[in-house]
């Protein structure tokens, strides 16, 4: 509804083009992630890469649409400043879900594995770097498009209900949440070894993503809920103040749009 279809399928291709690109790079030179490689976990490759690993981009949506709830929609009028923030702050969202799931998925399940193991339960800081830098550039592309396409969507964004940003804010949370219910409602502990030999508790590695998650994710999910009912309650503030011939230059903001 708000990108159309040309939008998402758009968004969709940057997502399987970008991940695979730069992920085969990194396991070929160690840029931008770092050492490491595919088991077969994720089933078959494209390269070096499973096909699935393009579409677990996708949901990375819901960090968008958050994104533009804490600066603003993108379109053919918004300004360079926009253009850039939205998709910065977006990609911090998508490297908070990864916080959650690396230490899982590599150090315990060993879907993938990190050659030299790291500091974060046998995760590299390099790993989160380079998940930055590609989900900045996949963000930056998709704003580049929605500011140059001659469809221009902030009439529709601007006719959403609230609750439209709401379901975005709420799957965020919710996905969050999940990491810290997993650890709270988890009692046992066994012993995994990452590929330099380190040994890690997996109850340590829960209690470790459940903390990170809930001062990122969670967190993001909080400000985006607020600053969506500061707009909601600034908009039914001037909407009364309209209505009692009240309204100044300086209350209408440009910011509120």
């Amino acid at each position: 509804m708000r990108y159309k279809w040309s939008g998402i399928l758009i968004f969709l291709v940057l997502c399987l083009v970008v991940s695979n690109l730069l992920e085969n790079t990194s396991i070929l030179t160690g840029f931008p992630f770092g050492h490491y490689y595919y088991t077969d976990g994720f089933g078959p490759k494209l390269f070096q890469v499973p096909l699935l690993v393009g579409f677990a981009y996708f949901p990375g949506y819901s960090a968008w649409v958050l994104a533009t709830v804490l600066i603003g929609d993108i379109d053919r009028k918004s300004s360079a400043f926009t253009t850039f923030a939205v998709p910065f702050i977006a990609s911090f969202g998508m490297v908070a879900n990864d916080l959650g799931l690396d230490p899982t998925l590599s150090t315990i399940n060993h879907v993938y594995i990190w050659e030299q193991g790291g500091g974060y339960f046998g995760v590299p800081f390099t790993n989160y770097a380079g998940w930055l830098f590609t989900a900045y550039v996949l963000f930056q592309l998709f704003a580049l498009f929605l500011r140059l396409r001659r469809t221009d969507s902030k009439e529709e964004a601007s006719a959403f209900p609230k609750s439209y940003y709401a379901q975005a804010i709420i799957v965020f949370a919710v996905v969050g949440l999940a990491y810290v219910v997993a650890y709270l409602s988890g009692s046992g502990d066994t012993l995994v070894t990452d590929a330099m030999g380190v040994v890690w508790h997996t109850r340590s590695i829960a209690e470790g993503e459940a903390t990170v998650i809930i001062f990122t994710m969670i967190f993001m999910a909080a400000l985006s809920a607020v600053k969506l009912l500061q707009r909601s309650a600034v908009a039914t503030s001037i909407s009364s103040e309209t209505g009692s011939g009240e309204t100044t230059a300086r209350e209408v903001s440009p910011t509120l749009k």
